[in-house]
């Protein structure tokens, strides 16, 4: 039975990891009370007490405007942490799973961005998270991804669906461009990653490209249709600039993932397909 360390366990990807585990694999799983990523001496004692063959990072530092007003927080959690498992786990023939984003781009690409094109983060967090690469290491595996969601999770899905049962009209953006992922896809890919042993910069999402706008449009109407919203809300697009924030978030940062899905040779899911499922297990949730 192989060991794998998993963190972020209250977190949906955390949640989906544990969902998705490979018969074989025992889970030890640590949400913040059990370890504290901030803390690296806890990390290499954690690593030295569980031996795992594994460590799958799902935790993060993910408030993205709160980064630019807690910067050290944010660097602690997304680089230091990533650093401090790569030290631990050094000398042994374990592999460090770490999970970037989208945000380590700057959004001026108009195809999407390969694992290998030059990042240019705009944001802290970006700049956190592209620096948790860097520490993660050459011999870790880094998987990139977009706009997660899970029922249940902390999200956009959800955070729309609240919003349109409360209000009548919705101003969304709709000049950012990208690719929602399913948390539950995510972790089948990062199991099939670590399955593959090769170690390397990767990129999931899930099939086909929308604006923020888009993606609430389909909410809508998809969440009407399941029974979670009495009606479809008015939703007007906006720009960016009318709606701004302290970070500023990639114009375009949808991933190129065509070298994930040859190494893994599995299928690419459409996101609206993978948000009905979505919504369809919110459904149950009451």
């Amino acid at each position: 039975m192989k060991k794998a360390l998993v963190t972020g366990v209250n977190g949906q990807l955390g949640k989906a990891l544990l969902a998705a585990r490979p018969e074989g694999w025992e889970c030890v799983a640590v949400d913040r009370a059990a370890l504290d990523l901030t803390d690296t001496d806890a990390i290499a004692r954690m690593v030295d007490q569980v031996q795992p063959d594994l460590v799958l990072n799902a935790a993060a530092y993910t408030a993205v405007d709160r980064a630019e007003s807690e910067p050290d927080l944010a660097m602690a959690v997304n680089a230091a942490a990533p650093g401090a498992f790569a030290r631990a786990l050094a000398g042994s023939a374990a592999r460090l799973v770490q999970v970037s984003t989208d945000f380590v781009f700057d959004g001026t690409s108009g195809c999407g961005y390969r694992p290998d094109d030059a990042r240019n983060p705009q944001s802290v967090y970006g700049q956190t998270k592209a620096a948790g690469e860097d520490a993660a290491g050459a011999g870790a595996i880094i998987v990139r991804t977009s706009w997660v969601h899970a029922a249940g999770g902390a999200n956009f899905v959800r955070t729309m669906l609240r919003l349109m049962r409360e209000r009548d009209e919705l101003r969304v953006v709709a000049d950012q461009i990208g690719s929602p992922t399913w948390a539950a896809g995510l972790a089948q890919t990062l199991w099939g990653l670590a399955a593959k042993n090769q170690p390397g910069i990767y990129h999931h999402r899930d099939a086909g490209v929308a604006s923020w706008y888009d993606f609430a449009v389909a909410i809508a109407e998809e969440g009407h249709a399941l029974g979670l919203l009495p009606r479809i809300p008015a939703i007007t697009p906006i720009a960016t600039a009318d709606y701004p924030t302290p970070a500023k978030r990639p114009a375009f940062s949808v991933l190129d993932v065509s070298s994930t899905r040859t190494l893994l040779g599995d299928a690419h899911v459409h996101w609206r397909t993978h948000l009905k499922t979505m919504l369809t297990e919110e459904s149950t949730l009451g």
